[in-house]
């Protein structure tokens, strides 16, 4: 009987735990901004040859706003949009590459569906190989 009450308190206490983290990441998670904006865009191709487009976008996240433009494609994962392509080069699974999303140069922590766009929001893709 009291190895029982040990692992339900346990769990118990992980329980509050997971929730208190949750609430924690959903108040403090980066919001996305509703209205006009202008963001940069730069391409950086396996050639280390670099692009940059700027775009004037109501859109709130960079994968709404990358496919609305057409620079990249992109397949429809479990975890949001897989992308592909950028500026017409796609990334060979033979060879390795994928594209890496970075902002400011630090690598973003989720897919291009949920990353949220600012004004004045510098973001990279890079073909990257792993």
């Amino acid at each position: 009987m009291k190895g029982n009450r040990k692992t339900l308190f346990a769990v118990a206490a992980l329980a509050v735990v997971a929730a208190l983290m949750l609430g924690i990441w959903y108040f403090t998670r980066p919001q996305a901004q509703e209205g006009a904006k202008t963001v940069v865009v730069e391409v950086v191709h396996a050639d280390e040859s670099a692009k940059e487009f700027t775009y004037h976008t109501d859109a709130e996240y960079l994968g709404e706003l990358l496919l609305a433009e057409k620079l990249v494609e992109g397949d429809d994962s479990g975890f949001g949009l897989f992308i592909t392509t950028v500026d017409g080069e796609t990334a060979q699974d033979s060879l390795r590459q994928w594209w890496c999303i970075t902002k400011g140069g630090k690598q973003t922590e989720t897919g291009a569906d949920t990353v949220p766009i600012a004004d004045g929001d510098h973001f990279e893709l890079t073909m990257s190989t792993y």
